[in-house]
């Protein structure tokens, strides 16, 4: 790991701090994640040598939670089986990749590897996060960036942007974005919850 070859980016008024960190070996990865794991919200992301550590802002938190609460109400009330994972680390030695999604879901079973990963971009970081993703072999990921959701299947060999999820074709995407953007995280969840029942 090289210390000069550090880069951290962030605005104080979102709160959500980048650490960049070139030519970290795989047991300097493990051996730093492990230190940090203790270090409440801390997320990390690794990349073939690069280490990206970051710390969620308030809003990134709140997005979080909002998205998160209004998949587990889609899918209590469409009776869809599902296992909340969270954020555990993934990771692939071999395909020298990890990463903390922010929410995580196995639809049906419980895998060791979820179905659906989920993460909000407040600030850009510096590591292409369908990369990683496609080297841990997630099926789904859903990014929500500038109040906008990509949905990303993973096929033979990358993702392929797609308008509405595989996983939940029946989720209509287009009203879940709607109450995502409400300004009132419990309204957006009552409105939800009424609109799909």
């Amino acid at each position: 790991m090289n210390p000069s070859l550090l880069e951290q980016s962030g605005s104080k008024s979102l709160a959500e701090q980048r650490l960049v960190l070139y030519g970290v070996s795989w047991q300097q990865y493990e051996t730093l994640r492990q230190t940090l794991e203790e270090v409440s919200g801390t997320r990390m992301t690794y990349l073939d040598g690069t280490l990206e550590i970051m710390t969620p802002s308030p809003e990134h938190e709140s997005v979080k939670a909002t998205i998160g609460t209004l998949l587990d109400v889609y899918l209590i009330q469409k009776g869809i089986r599902f296992y909340k994972c969270g954020s555990p680390t993934l990771k692939n030695q071999d395909k020298v990749r990890g990463k903390e999604p922010d929410e995580s879901y196995n639809l049906g079973t419980k895998k060791n590897i979820p179905d659906l990963a989920i993460e909000v971009v407040v600030s850009s970081g510096s590591l292409d996060i369908l990369s990683v993703y496609q080297g841990l072999g997630v099926p789904e990921v859903w990014l929500w960036k500038n109040s906008q959701l990509s949905i990303y299947c993973l096929r033979s060999q990358d993702y392929e942007q797609i308008s509405k999820s595989e996983l939940l074709p029946e989720l209509d995407i287009a009203l879940l974005v709607k109450y995502l953007n409400y300004p009132d995280q419990y309204d957006a969840i009552i409105e939800f919850r009424n609109a799909i029942a």
